[in-house]
Parts: structure tokens; sequence; C-alpha cells
């Protein structure tokens, strides 16, 4: 039976999660609103989160300052190409920690830890004499190739393919199977979750990026839609708070769409690798 002082920490539990709730959506919220508001609205003293008219205006206004078309594709082909990359590099790097033994595996897993501890920014200024040099300025390749390796996501899918049977893979082996037929025949049907997990993390990832894109490329033609969106700021002296918010709300839009679609297969994919 519960007594009055667990009542009443229970409700001041409550209480303090429900404020950090409002104080982390209230930016969304707003940014929702603002989207759909007059430029009136939007610079009002208090904020409101109800607009007085919905305005869809904010959102032609967008599409006729930046080519948002030019900039969505270029988005979709640089986290697509890093995504596909990815799994080409981690499922083949995570299979082998996970069920191959040879001398320099120890060597390679503590490789791949210190690639999670070491902050990409360290990184940024080398890569980009290298890309310089070779005249890869404005190209699809700087935008996509420093990013095809994931510390995180060999990491992920070693501890799922450690949850697989060695009796599956032992089995596969006296049919005759290679490993390479092990790993995408059999393995990875088995870990769906974690390359969904993986797959999304990195496209959202990458999707967000806005310092790399901005200094690698010079042209529209291979910016990705984060600038063309920072672009709504600098295209008035007055800056038009609903188009912005308006333009962040398409760029965030399609990410959260898609969070929420796989939000799932990622907590299952942490709960079964063990990770907390």
């Amino acid at each position: 039976m519960k007594t009055t002082k667990d009542r009443i920490l229970n409700v001041l539990d409550i209480l303090g999660k429900l404020i950090i709730i409002v104080i982390m959506a209230f930016p969304f919220l707003w940014m929702i609103s603002a989207s759909f508001q007059t430029l009136q609205e939007t610079i009002a003293v208090p904020p409101t989160l109800i607009p007085g008219q919905f305005n869809f205006d904010n959102f032609k206004e967008v599409f006729k300052t930046v080519n948002v078309w030019q900039y969505l594709r270029n988005s979709l082909i640089v986290c697509t190409c890093v995504v596909f990359l990815q799994y080409l590099i981690i499922v083949p790097a995570a299979y082998s920690l996970a069920k191959i033994d040879y001398k320099a595996k120890p060597l390679m897993f503590a490789l791949v830890m210190v690639g999670q501890m070491i902050p990409m920014q360290i990184t940024f200024l080398p890569i980009y004499f290298m890309f310089s040099k070779a005249n890869l300025m404005d190209t699809y390749t700087a935008l996509i190739v420093p990013f095809i390796s994931n510390p995180f996501g060999i990491f992920l899918l070693r501890q799922y393919f450690m949850q697989v049977p060695s009796e599956v893979i032992e089995a596969a082996k006296l049919d005759d199977a290679s490993d390479i037929k092990i790993m995408f025949k059999i393995m990875m049907p088995m870990v769906k979750s974690a390359l969904v997990t993986i797959g999304l993390l990195s496209f959202i990832s990458n999707w967000n990026g806005y310092f790399w894109p901005l200094i690698m490329t010079n042209k529209d033609a291979f910016r990705t839609l984060p600038i063309g969106i920072a672009l709504l700021k600098d295209a008035d002296s007055l800056q038009r708070w609903n188009v912005i918010m308006a333009g962040n709300l398409l760029l965030v839009l399609p990410m959260l769409l898609l969070y929420i679609l796989a939000s799932k297969k990622i907590r299952n994919a942490f709960v079964y690798s063990g990770i907390k």
C-alpha cells in the first residue's frame, strides 16, 4: 500500500516529466504553428500556438524563393548513397568481428571503438584538404565518401550478430555456403530491426547535415535541402519567420514521419542487442 510520501513523490515525478516535455516540445510546436501564421502573428508578444487563420501561402513562398525540388533531389541522392554504401561496409565488418576468428580481431574492434570516440569535427579539415587537392569539390563524391564508414553501425550490428546461434552458421557451412552467402542470405534477414535502425539514423544524420555540404559545395547544383532552407534567411532584409518556419517544417516532416514509422524497430534493436 502506497504511503502519503510515495504519492507525493509520484506526483512530483509526473510534474517534473511534464515540465521537461513542455520545455522540449514548445519550440517544435511553435515552429509548426508559425509555419501557418502571418508575419505579424509570428513576431507578436507573447507568442501564440494557435494561428488566427491558417495561412498556406507561406509554403508557396518557400517554393518561390528557393528551388526546393533541386535541393530535395540532392539530399535524397546523398543520403540514399551513404546508407547503401554503409551497408556494404558495416555488414562484412560486423560479421567478421562477431563470427570469424583471426589474430587482428581485437585490434580491429579496438579501432572501431576508437572511431566512435573521435569527434567527426576533428577529421573535417584534413578531409577537406584531401578532396580539394583531388579536385572533388562541388561533387556528390565529396558529400558521400566521408560518411560511408559508420563505427556505431558496426558496433550495433556486431552485438546483433553475436545473438545469432553459431549452430545456424555451422549448418549453412555444411551446405557449402560461403561467408558472403551466409551474411546476405542468412544473417541479414535475421537482423532486419538493426539494419533498419542503422539506416534510419544514418539517413536522418545526413539529411540534417549542414556544415559539410556548405563547405564542400559552392554551386546550388550539389547543395542539399538544409542549405536551401537556410537561404530563406538571406532572401530578405526582414526576417520572415513565418516563411522560414514553413521551410523548416518541410525539412523536418519527412524525417519525423520516417522515425514514427520505424520507432518500434529502433526500440527492438537496442533491446535485443542489450544496449540500454
